[in-house]
């Protein structure tokens, strides 16, 4: 199998330099969580994995799963979105960090197209993916919405990969890349937080009127999804059900909390972590009852 993307948890271990404090939002932040994204690229190639082959019922499995169009175009979105915001940059150092960033989700998509076609998934017809017309605002709420997926993403991966829903074989493909997402978010949120600092006094509020509303839209987005009113599967937040795994909603909370944690953990700690989702959920977690 190819090793460049198993046998290991990479990007959970980075630590800049000069390990002295920072003021978010000045040079020497910028350079840190630019710097974090750039060092911890990894060049693995979708084209070469080694796809494991399944027996019937973990084929069987894998196949009925609902949410696999949604993954590809998911994907296909972040990457265009992206592509535009690195475009429309002017700092170079953040141009080069976004434009990877574009790369690392397009080849997320090729992963899953490669995935597909090797176990012979059907999957609907896929969109266009049209550059935004707002580009900053098309990227805060891919990233926000990217948030709350990976959060609950953590989660279910975990409970997959300890329920042996899917073969260790399969699973040690796609750790490298549910981390991967990890790095997404926390540039992310580094980024929002120095771009509010650095532009001036009225553009800053709107910027910062645009992020709350963006968080705001993408958390009722998907507790729509969670209450069943998209016809979509939301993938993460009610995965669980998906995948067919018996445990109690503050258990699979309590799950998505840990996970988020450990998976952050390894990084600089000067660099903002995402806080919205894991508050929220540690809010509500006590109103849920007992966890098993």
């Amino acid at each position: 199998m190819n090793t460049s993307i198993t046998s290991r948890e990479p990007y959970i271990a980075w630590q800049g330099g000069d390990q002295g404090p920072i003021n978010i939002g000045s040079e020497e932040h910028k350079q840190l969580f630019c710097q974090m994204f750039l060092d911890t690229f990894d060049p693995y190639k979708p084209a070469v994995i080694d796809w494991p082959k399944l027996d019937d019922d973990a084929l069987a499995r894998l196949t009925s799963l609902p949410f696999w169009h949604l993954a590809v175009t998911t994907e296909g979105y972040a990457a265009a979105h992206m592509n535009a915001v690195a475009e429309d940059s002017e700092d170079q150092l953040i141009k080069e960090a976004i434009a990877l960033n574009a790369f690392e989700e397009q080849r997320h998509k090729h992963v899953l197209e490669h995935m597909i076609r090797f176990y012979g998934i059907e999957i609907g017809e896929e969109p266009q993916y049209p550059r935004p017309k707002n580009t900053e605002w098309a990227y805060l709420r891919t990233e926000y919405g990217e948030c709350f997926d990976s959060f609950f993403a953590f989660g279910l991966f975990k409970l997959a990969k300890d329920s042996g829903f899917f073969p260790m074989e399969l699973v040690e493909v796609f750790e490298p890349i549910i981390q991967e997402e990890a790095r997404h978010i926390m540039y992310f949120v580094n980024w929002q937080a120095y771009m509010r600092v650095q532009k001036p006094l009225l553009p800053s509020l709107r910027f910062t009127a645009q992020s709350f509303y963006a968080v705001m839209q993408r958390a009722f987005n998907r507790l729509q999804m969670a209450r069943g009113g998209d016809n979509k599967s939301s993938m993460t937040i009610d995965g669980r059900k998906d995948l067919n795994i018996k445990i109690t909603p503050r258990g699979f909370m309590e799950t998505c909390l840990q996970e988020n944690e450990r998976r952050m953990s390894g990084y600089d700690q000067r660099l903002l972590r995402p806080q919205f989702v894991p508050r929220l959920v540690q809010a509500a977690c006590p109103l849920m009852g007992k966890a098993s």
